[in-house]
């Protein structure tokens, strides 16, 4: 799961991040790939004048491609979500992929943490206290969500 816990004495963090599945070497054979079956048409016209105005497509198509994977890339890396129990606090930070660091915090005595299973997204995970309510894990996987659900009730009627 794309989520860790990490305990003291007397707090417990989690952190949360989203799915990373591509990894560098996966990226290298993907451009490979790509450019490997991109290239193949071109074996057709070589020695044509027409293989150099195919070859300006073909290479913006690569850039494009290796382009959208790096956005894509750069924008997981900064999105992340921590909560804090402490005994009397409940924090979380949550860092959106652009915009400004948003924050939430509570008594931990009085938050409620809520489950919809049923509604525009299945297993919408919610914190509940200080007179708000906050999502949790929107990048999570349903299944993830629900197995984050039942750990937070666990730690949470611990404190």
């Amino acid at each position: 799961m794309p989520y860790e816990w990490s305990d003291t004495n007397t707090r417990e963090t989690l952190r949360l991040w989203p799915h990373q599945s591509l990894t560098q070497q996966g990226f290298s054979w993907f451009i490979g790939a790509t450019a490997v079956m991109l290239a193949l048409p071109l074996i057709a016209l070589l020695g044509s004048p027409v293989v150099w105005i195919l070859l300006v497509f073909f290479i913006a198509a690569l850039v494009g491609v290796w382009r959208a994977i790096m956005v894509n890339h750069s924008q997981r890396q900064r999105m992340e979500e921590t909560l804090t129990l402490d005994e009397d606090r409940v924090h979380l930070r949550h860092v959106p992929k652009s915009g400004d660091v948003l924050e939430w915090e509570a008594n931990p005595y009085w938050v409620n943490v809520k489950m919809t299973k049923k509604g525009k997204v299945e297993n919408y995970l919610t914190l509940k206290g200080g007179g708000r309510e906050v999502e949790l894990g929107a990048f999570l996987s349903p299944e993830e969500r629900k197995g984050l659900y039942d750990d937070l009730l666990g730690r949470l009627s611990r404190r």
